[in-house]
């Protein structure tokens, strides 16, 4: 997936705000797809060290929404519809986002060569998560084509306990 354009894709024009929370399976595939492609671009283009975008972004939803927002915000930027300044903003809101980035992959422990999952501190009364531990990172690609299978999957079973419940 890293050497594909992400323009040109099944989105020609922004569609507005994307909340990961609500996507069906079939609109999830696409979105993860043109993410991964942006992201991709994103950190070739402008030279952007795993210490703003780590390999295993798609694994930390702070990271997730940061750069989906990103380019999201590009889309709109960059559309033909947009201001001629507009692309100025973009940039402006790109230096704001690097600085949001470095701060959630220091957060979350993320790196280069090695992943854990993004710690969780419980509030008194909550139950100890265990998130499981640290592994080494040896393909990313393959790693996010898994994590995106395993997610439409989940998104899928949620539809059809809806689809149940709706037709019960």
């Amino acid at each position: 997936m890293d050497d594909e354009p992400w323009f040109g894709t099944e989105r020609d024009l922004p569609q507005g705000p994307i909340n990961w929370n609500l996507l069906d399976a079939p609109t999830a595939a696409v979105e993860w797809r043109d993410l991964d492609a942006f992201v991709s671009w994103l950190k070739n283009t402008f030279g952007l060290p795993s210490g703003i975008v780590p390999p295993y972004w798609h694994r930390h939803d702070e990271l997730i929404w940061e750069l989906s927002a990103l380019h999201i915000h590009f889309l709109a930027c960059y559309s033909e519809t947009a201001s001629p300044s507009a692309p100025i903003a973009w940039m402006r809101e790109f230096a704001d986002c690097r600085q949001r980035l470095r701060e959630w992959v220091a957060i979350c422990g993320t790196r280069l060569d090695r992943d854990r999952p993004t710690r969780q501190t419980p509030w008194p009364g909550e139950a100890v998560l265990d998130l499981g531990g640290e592994v080494e990172i040896l393909d990313r690609a393959a790693d996010f084509t898994q994590f995106v299978h395993q997610d439409l999957s989940r998104r899928s079973q949620v539809e059809e306990v809806a689809r149940r419940r709706l037709l019960a």
